[in-house]
This record gives C-alpha cells, structure tokens and sequence, in this order.
C-alpha cells in the first residue's frame, strides 16, 4: 500500500527591488527553502531584468 505525502507550498509575491512593483506569483516549499526568496526575473516596467525578492 502506497502513502502519498502530501507536499505544502505557499503562495509567495515578488516585487521589483528598483520600482517596487509586484510582478510575479510563485509557490515555494517552505520546509526545503524558510528563507526570503530572491531571484533575478524580468521587469515590465522596469523593462530590464532586476532583482525581484519575495513580499508578505
């Protein structure tokens, strides 16, 4: 008899650090990862790629 784990992910924002805009929803395992996430993604308003770190 298999056991499925069931895996909880958390919905998480990240917003441009240059315009402080909100441009993107992500998931993220809270267990594998308890840190602030922070990554580098494209910004439309911006118009250039910049740092985007997670928001509440």
């Amino acid at each position: 008899m298999k056991v499925e784990v069931e895996v909880v992910r958390t919905r998480i924002t990240l917003a441009c650090t240059e315009c402080k805009q909100r441009n993107y929803n992500m998931t993220k395992d809270k267990k594998a990862h308890p840190d602030r996430m922070e990554t580098k993604k494209y910004c439309r308003f911006c118009k250039t790629h910049t740092l985007h770190k997670e928001t509440k």
